[in-house]
């Protein structure tokens, strides 16, 4: 995950994010930090004039259960990672990691019908039978942030040029 620290109020708004919810090797977070930089389609490729003001992030998710419903989790705990078909049978999935509801202030409902949106439905035409038909895992993480000044710091530190 990119975040860039773009206002003078000193936090952090995202600026790109992908990832996998599959297991994987560590050695691929090579790959999703490529892509988060420069292929997440929400936004344009990070410029070299932001370097100074980005804070990446790895998160490692851990603990996944099958909730019992859409709001089975807790705000600031749980990620959530939702599925669903409309009426026409085509799937959709969404998740926001655990930080991003309490980040956002964001309750359960609002979550909800946000990673709805993310996944590419109108959330306005949501139904509640839609609603209880989701199909809906929690998870938890472990991250880990680095700032650019962090960065500098560790590289020299290590004796990089």
């Amino acid at each position: 995950t990119w975040n860039t620290n773009a206002s003078s109020s000193g936090e952090f708004q995202l600026r790109g994010c992908i990832g996998t919810l599959s297991p994987t090797s560590l050695s691929s977070i090579r790959d999703y930090t490529y892509s988060s930089a420069f292929q997440d389609r929400r936004f344009n490729p990070i410029g070299s004039e932001e370097v100074p003001s980005l804070k990446c992030s790895v998160s490692l998710l851990v603990r996944y259960e099958d909730a019992a419903h859409a709001y089975d989790w807790v705000v600031g705990t749980h990620g959530i990672l939702i599925k669903f078909s409309d009426s026409k049978g085509k799937s959709y999935t969404a998740t926001f990691l655990p930080e991003v509801a309490s980040e956002q202030g964001w309750d359960q409902p609002k979550t909800v019908r946000s990673l709805v949106r993310k996944a590419g439905v109108d959330p306005r035409s949501f139904t509640d039978t839609q609603l209880r038909a989701i199909s809906t895992t929690r998870y938890q993480s472990s991250k880990c942030s680095l700032d650019y000044a962090g960065y500098l710091e560790r590289r020299g530190a290590a004796g990089g040029a």
